[in-house]
């Protein structure tokens, strides 16, 4: 299930999580985000113990747009031991998503 979370620092929220983190950086005017909240909720459920899913609105935390060089919406990053380790830009299918996501785990 993907989370919305407010944080004080997002090295914070990385450091306290026991398996890697899915960031959506989206915004809430996007449409292609709003077509993927239920896909990651999919992928949240079917994941639970695998990954954390984390939505962070772009709008809110610009800083952590730029400093992951968000320039479209949305972008999926993987993060490992606080570290991205991948990126996914744009609409992907559930089944495509967490087949990906499994190689890299």
């Amino acid at each position: 299930m993907a989370v919305k979370k407010t944080f004080s620092s997002f090295s914070e929220l990385l450091a306290n999580s026991d398996v890697p983190v899915l960031v959506d950086f989206y915004a809430t005017w996007c449409g292609p985000c709003h077509m993927m909240a239920p896909i990651l909720e999919e992928v949240g459920i079917k994941m639970k113990n695998l990954l954390q899913v984390v939505k962070i609105d772009t709008d809110k935390y610009p800083d952590l747009a730029s400093t992951y060089n968000i320039e479209a919406l949305p972008t999926l990053v993987l993060f490992k031991q606080g570290q991205p380790v991948e990126r996914i830009e744009g609409v992907v299918q559930p089944q495509q998503l967490i087949e990906h996501l499994q190689t890299l785990l």
